[in-house]
């Protein structure tokens, strides 16, 4: 190997970004931003040049650690993530991103690059829980209802790393290894709690209810970064768990297709629509893990590689509309063709690649897993309904982008005259639309960045495609003339998040008065159980006088004078009167503040005798 890639090899990719997230919050603004496009290219540059090998291992606590490895897999997405990294330090510099924001979204990065890059379980749990923390601070950095949205994103995600925490201990009991071998998680507890855990991140219905109540929350730029970075890396990490398949993940991943083009069509709010349409597009993701052939596997991957792309040029150019327009509403809008041609023109390559129209990339991707479901291309009988459900999610997303476009450029005249993208925004939205655009032509170099390539047989523009295509193409547009004005009388329509997120919220709080009033409960008992033994070290004989009180009389006898007399006469007796260490002292008064008495046992000694046996025979029955 040469000098560079001796280099190289020796840095993993995950540190140059960390470093530069330590130093940017209190550098100048443009040097920041300029080391944060380097580092981030820096990723895609390891990615290109780095051949596939495992790098750095070692020993840690006696486990197998491999935190740098690079396969296939690792490079495709550190291809996509690098390239996207760089193209969005650009628009982020120009959307006013502060720099202590940048900071954070610079670990969050980081964080991601470890998981991909991990060849072992305990490397990628220590990056999954990084990233957890640094999306969740980058969710908060923004204020106002961020911050709420961002408790939600946590308790979700604290959720979803216990479980995979649980799931990695107990595959390493079954197998004695956290080496991540292409095996997969251990079957049983462990691959249950894994598909749970992970499905939490990559939004699985039910468990999807923090990647809509967020994404629309945060700094335009920040969102960008957010809609890439966290479901897609989980994404992968599935496929690690799962690399065989799963008959219940592939038909999940069709359910949650066509759940989210559904949900988003119902949308005002357009980063809601686009955070939908990420958990309907990992739902085909996840749709092509789950199916587990070579074609499923690979077009998951493809999936995966371009939905970076196109998922955040969409999420460029609706925040570029936030950005000049200060408006959230797509309704709100119209017209805006004329006055930001740059954005239109961004929207424009997103929205034809997430929909998969001939001539983009997603059309590629997305094809390849409609194929791996069809029983009449590559798929078994048992997923024929699973690519109906494909299907019926791929007319959704032409209905929800066909609108977006339609309300937010096209309806009506310029809402108000605004600027349109700024340097920074033009640079990075037309970089990312122009892979989008040069993949899905050029789709023999996309081909060949994916596992498997050798062994796939592709024609995506064959003359049946192409029909498909056009057929789907006009069903969503006769569909969307008659669906248009129902959809604007709606108002806004929840999902299960209108259950889910109060029983969070209370199940939340209830779980934490229950843990702070137990522990304030038991921290009382035992300061009071710690003061009685005090009390009794320095008050023996009052003590036994006290417990002797409350004893019943056929056990212990009744207080008596030393001399004998009544104990029942009266305080003016002088019978009454004792001496104790010379000092006359009245008995009905020394029980009334604790002075000791003399006390005798009525039980006999076959009685006391009884009573012993029974403790002990008490005690030797709990011990067993």
């Amino acid at each position: 190997m040469s000098v560079a890639t001796d280099l190289l090899t020796s840095v993993p990719p995950a540190v140059p970004v960390l470093l530069v997230a330590l130093v940017a919050g209190f550098l100048d603004r443009r040097v920041s931003y300029a080391l944060g496009a380097l580092a981030t290219a820096y990723v895609f540059v390891v990615s290109l040049i780095v051949p596939s090998g495992e790098y750095l291992p070692t020993l840690f606590l006696g486990f197998e650690a491999q935190p740098y490895v690079v396969d296939d897999f690792s490079r495709l997405l550190g291809l996509a993530f690098g390239f996207l990294g760089t193209a969005a330090m650009a628009y982020a510099a120009s959307s006013g991103l502060p720099r202590s924001t940048l900071a954070l979204v610079l670990s969050y990065v980081g964080s991601v690059v470890g998981v991909i890059f991990a060849g072992d379980w305990l490397t990628l749990l220590f990056f999954w829980e990084l990233m957890a923390v640094t999306s969740t601070l980058v969710v908060w950095a923004y204020g106002g209802d961020a911050v709420r949205a961002g408790y939600r994103y946590a308790i979700a995600h604290g959720i979803g790393g216990v479980l995979v925490l649980w799931a990695v201990a107990w595959h390493y009991v079954e197998t004695g290894s956290v080496v991540i071998d292409g095996s997969g998680i251990a079957a049983g507890a462990p691959a249950l709690l894994a598909a749970l855990g992970i499905g939490i991140n990559c939004a699985f219905i039910g468990l999807h209810t923090w990647l809509p109540d967020t994404y629309p929350r945060p700094h335009i730029a920040a969102s960008v970064f957010l809609s890439v970075f966290t479901t897609k890396s989980s994404a992968y990490v599935l496929y690690q768990a799962f690399p065989e398949g799963q008959l219940y993940l592939a038909y999940m991943g069709g359910l949650m297709a066509v759940y989210g083009a559904t949900f988003a069509l119902l949308q005002h709010d357009m980063r809601a629509l686009l955070s939908y349409h990420i958990q309907a597009q990992v739902g085909y993701i996840v749709a092509g893990i789950g199916i587990g052939s070579v074609m499923g596997v690979a077009g998951a991957m493809a999936h995966l590689f371009n939905n970076v792309l196109f998922k955040a040029l969409l999420f460029m150019a609706v925040g570029v509309i936030i950005y000049r327009t200060g408006e959230e509403d797509l309704y709100e809008l119209g017209g805006l063709w004329r006055e930001m041609p740059i954005t239109a023109v961004g929207y424009a390559l997103g929205a034809l690649s997430i929909t998969a129209i001939p001539g983009f990339n997603g059309f590629i991707s997305k094809g390849m897993i409609l194929d791996a479901a069809d029983p009449h291309y590559y798929g078994a009988p048992e997923y024929q309904a699973l690519y109906w459900l494909l299907m019926a999610g791929a007319i959704g997303t032409l209905l929800s982008f066909i609108k977006l476009g339609y309300y937010a450029f096209l309806h009506g005249p310029a809402t108000t005259a605004v600027k349109d993208a700024k340097l920074g925004h033009s640079v990075g939205m037309l970089s990312v639309g122009g892979a989008c655009l040069g993949l899905g032509i050029a789709w023999p170099t996309l081909v060949g960045l994916l596992p498997y390539s050798a062994k796939l047989k592709l024609h995506p523009y064959s003359t049946g495609h192409l029909i498909d295509a056009g057929l789907l193409l006009l069903v969503a547009l006769v569909g969307f003339v008659l669906i248009r004005k129902p959809l604007s009388g709606l108002g806004h329509v929840d999902d299960v998040s209108r259950v889910l997120n109060p029983l969070v919220y209370r199940t939340g709080r209830l779980s934490m008065l229950a843990v702070t009033e137990t522990f304030r409960a038991v921290d009382a008992a035992a300061v009071s159980f710690v003061r009685t033994c005090y009390w009794i070290g320095n008050n023996p004989v009052v003590a036994v006088g006290r417990l002797a009180r409350r004893l019943p009389s056929w056990l212990v006898g009744d207080f008596r004078p030393a001399d004998g007399g009544d104990p029942s006469a009266g305080s003016g007796s002088s019978s009454n009167r004792q001496f104790d260490g010379g000092e006359p002292m009245d008995e009905p008064a020394a029980r009334n503040d604790d002075t000791p008495s003399r006390l005798y046992l009525r039980a006999s000694i076959g009685t006391t005798i009884l009573l012993v046996v029974l403790v002990l025979t008490a005690l030797l029955i709990l011990l067993l």
